[in-house]
């Protein structure tokens, strides 16, 4: 039981031990329920079957526990994924976060170098917004994901995203002197802090309640205008161009934007997050799919398979 997911290869007989991210039930052809997972540990996840459950069984597993899988191993779809023949909760006092994914940027390198673009920062009004947030949230901020799912799903993601977006910002403001850099890079950093309020947890997260409800959007609009009015600002512009840029990041209203970009700011705010949450799915499935061969369907992508090339 010393191996890791990564280490597993078509055939493999194995116990090991993981977390569970995910459990769902379902039922087939032939009405027999089963239990769907995702196992995860440092490495990375693998979909897991368990057909054939027993009754007495089927509602012991929930999300967040470590267990010991016992299956085999098989190439589905050209992407392995575990046979359960038996799982054990186990019993003994475990950290999760020893079988959680991490950020593949430490979180001493991914704060020194958003500390550098953040403290770049020159409009006083922006700067004195961003650091009063930035110390606020500073500590969930390095620990929190992206989302439960599909882009940057794993310890630190969110700050791995942000720093992926502030780079591309950097850049973007350099090719394109319209944009106000400033204003560019305070966004980046402020539109997806809702994400704090709208999850439960670091690791194996949840919406709570509140973040059903209202959303991270919305949520993180109402803490801006709050904290704005704590500092003395709220009646700077700026701080009404940061509002919008948030309220309107994911571009258009069928993705839950109450209004679309209507500065350059904002335009280039949604793309370059469209870019970055894309290029973490895709590579996410890359890193599972052989070579020559297609990812399976990405829901999140339009439902495309992509082609994992054998060029080097």
């Amino acid at each position: 039981m010393n191996k890791v997911l990564r280490e597993l290869a078509d055939g493999d007989r194995v116990t090991i031990r993981v977390l569970l991210s995910s459990k769902s039930r379902g039922v087939t052809a032939k009405g027999a329920p089963y239990l769907s997972f995702v196992l995860q540990d440092k490495s990375g996840t693998m979909d897991a079957k368990y057909w054939n459950v027993p009754e007495q069984l089927l509602d012991q597993y929930e999300t967040g526990m470590v267990v010991d899988a016992t299956g085999d191993i098989l190439n589905h779809n050209h992407q392995l994924q575990m046979r359960v023949k038996q799982i054990e909760i186990v019993k003994e006092n475990v950290d999760a976060r020893d079988f959680a994914q991490a950020s593949p940027i430490s979180e001493n390198d991914l704060k020194n170098e958003i500390e550098k673009i953040l403290g770049s920062i020159k409009n006083e009004t922006l700067k004195l917004l961003v650091d009063t947030v930035y110390q606020k949230y500073e500590k969930d901020f390095y620990e929190y994901p992206a989302a439960t799912k599909n882009h940057h799903d794993f310890v630190g993601g969110l700050a791995t995203h942000v720093l992926g977006m502030l780079r591309l910002a950097v850049f973007v403001a350099r090719q394109y002197p319209v944009l106000n850099r400033d204003l560019l890079i305070s966004g980046v950093f402020l539109h997806d802090l809702g994400k704090l309020q709208e999850l439960s947890a670091a690791i194996v997260p949840s919406y709570t309640t509140q973040g059903r409800l209202l959303g991270h959007i919305s949520m993180f609009q109402a803490e801006i205008t709050k904290t704005a009015s704590q500092i003395g600002i709220e009646e700077k512009e700026e701080v009404t161009l940061v509002r919008h840029m948030i309220l309107s990041h994911h571009g258009v209203y069928e993705y839950g934007s109450p209004v679309l970009p209507m500065i350059p700011e904002a335009e280039v705010l949604h793309l370059i997050d469209n870019l970055d949450a894309r290029m973490n799915t895709i590579e996410k499935a890359m890193n599972a799919t052989d070579e020559g061969a297609f990812t399976p369907r990405i829901f999140a992508l339009e439902n495309r398979s992509f082609y994992k090339s054998t060029l080097k």
